[in-house]
Formats: C-alpha cells, structure tokens, sequence
C-alpha cells in the first residue's frame, strides 16, 4: 500500500476505477491553456450578448412584454406623440 503525504488530497485514497471515471475532473492536473480558451470564449460571447443590448438601447428601442409572455423590442414613443 502506497504511503500518503500531505498534499495529496483526494489522489491518495483508495476508489475504484468507476469512482475515478465518473469524476475525472478531480484526477486530472488543470490545463490552463484550455481554461484560457475556455474564458476567453465566455467573454467574448458576454461581450457580444451587452454590445448587441446597448446597439438597440442607442437606436432608441426598449424591451417589453407581450400579452402572451414574448419580449419585444419596441421603438421608444413621446408620450406627445400620438
């Protein structure tokens, strides 16, 4: 049986081999060069989602709500205007 030290945390139990394919994630070492991708791709997708908000918000639309539950982006009205 193999001696544990301080630091090896989970790696130094005893698990069996279906314990150990079902959570992977605690086995492996991390690989930054994947987590860079990973939020490199989050912020661009955040940065488009707040760009596209802001292009309607400057066009002069507003989201609202429909009677059945749909969003709706409507141009925005005086309230002089008729």
């Amino acid at each position: 049986m193999k001696k544990s030290k301080p630091g090896d945390g989970i790696k130094s139990l005893r698990t069996s081999t279906a314990f150990r394919v079902l959570n992977f994630e605690l086995y492996s070492t991390p690989n930054k060069m994947i987590m860079a991708a990973g939020l490199l791709t989050m912020g661009l997708c955040s940065g488009y989602i707040f760009y596209m908000r802001k292009k309607y918000e400057g066009m002069g639309y507003y989201s609202a709500v429909s009677e059945n539950g749909n969003e709706l982006y409507l141009p925005k009205k005086s309230k002089w205007d008729n």
